[in-house]
């Protein structure tokens, strides 16, 4: 090779060297200043709403619940759609028939999703209203299914429902992803229908939030946080307790999201302790009731469910657990309207099981 080629291979090739390393100089520039975007941004919001109260951090080890300490009889109600809340209705009919009345025993009730609706009713005393004025088994069902959610999605909703369902941990950051996506679904069809199943099992709890007992959780769709509402910060947020159920049932590319006070959130079912099981920690006895054990039946989200795990952290306060798990039927649908009535009579069924067992564990 002459002097004269040399140099200009040299000169082409640094130029080319000094290209590569000038793109990744700029794009290690982007990420510094997204990375210091993002920081900011947190420290924004941490400071705007840090004096809201709604805010909870989910725990990570066995940990005392400051809502819970000191309490005896605590309950829990997980969420699982139309299916679950039908469920629910027909397990608390029954209960009642057998001598419990499950809207005053506890003196706490965490509901999320389908839970915070069934708890909501229970403990406003709706439910009971609704027991005694539709035939259970006949007209309820007809009523219930009326003003369920619409389950055939467009493209936007299938796009949250799709991320939702692509999700392979719960972390704060996947929380986000997911909520964003929810926030830009189209979900105005089935928003006039939430708002009256929640006027349904609610009743006047449209403005306020009657029950001291009741606290509903949800996820911030914005921050991944997730949300715990009570009456005291149900006041102070003025947040209705039919809100905080809808709410808590806002599950991506379905419902919502639903704005609590300045906070537009999702399902609280949409993050790693689905049941949110550790808000109880601390009681003397806490009957807990999911849909599944988090391993075998039907899901709402393909984030990990550790619920046997987020139990026994709970265990390890010193509660005393009684788990439920209702289960599901091979291949059912839980946003089916459909699976109303039947959900309805396996739940009821499944109480004359459990009213003993549950009058023990309470006595």
């Amino acid at each position: 090779m002459s002097r004269r080629d040399f140099l200009k291979k040299t000169i082409v090739g640094s130029a080319a060297i000094a290209g590569t390393n000038g793109f990744a100089i700029s794009e290690a520039h982007a990420a510094s200043e997204k990375s210091n975007l993002q920081l900011k941004a947190t420290e924004i919001s941490n400071q705007l709403f840090a004096d809201d109260g709604l805010s909870i951090p989910i725990a990570t080890k066995p940990t005392v619940s400051n809502l819970a300490k000191g309490l005896d009889r605590t309950m829990v109600l997980g969420g699982g759609g139309e299916y679950y809340i039908a469920w629910y209705c027909g397990f608390f009919y029954g209960l009642y028939e057998a001598g419990l009345d499950m809207a005053n025993m506890p003196e706490m009730v965490v509901g999320t999703s389908a839970g915070s609706y069934m708890g909501s009713s229970l403990l406003s005393g709706e439910f009971y209203r609704l027991r005694t004025e539709f035939d259970f088994f006949g007209k309820f069902p007809e009523i219930f299914s009326k003003i369920a959610p619409v389950a055939t999605p467009n493209i936007s909703q299938l796009r949250a429902d799709k991320v939702n369902m692509s999700a392979t941990d719960g972390s704060i950051e996947t929380r986000r992803i997911i909520g964003a996506a929810a926030l830009a679904a189209d979900n105005k069809l089935n928003s006039d229908r939430i708002e009256k199943l929640a006027a349904l099992l609610t009743g006047d709890s449209k403005k306020s939030w009657p029950p001291k007992r009741m606290f509903t959780t949800g996820i911030d769709c914005y921050t991944g946080e997730r949300l715990v509402v009570g009456q005291q910060t149900a006041k102070k947020n003025n947040i209705a307790l039919a809100h905080g159920a809808a709410a808590s049932s806002s599950l991506p590319g379905v419902a919502g999201p639903t704005l609590l006070g300045q906070r537009y959130v999702m399902d609280g079912g949409i993050c790693s302790n689905p049941a949110h099981v550790d808000l109880v920690a601390g009681s003397k006895r806490a009957l807990i009731i999911t849909l599944t054990n988090g391993i075998t039946g039907a899901i709402l989200t393909t984030i990990p469910h550790p619920i046997t795990q987020n139990i026994k952290d709970v265990e390890a306060t010193g509660t005393k657990v009684k788990w439920i798990v209702a289960g599901t039927p091979a291949g059912v649908d839980l946003l089916d309207p459909k699976q109303i009535a039947g959900a309805l009579r396996t739940g009821y069924d499944r109480a004359k099981v459990e009213a003993s067992k549950i009058k023990e564990f309470w006595a």
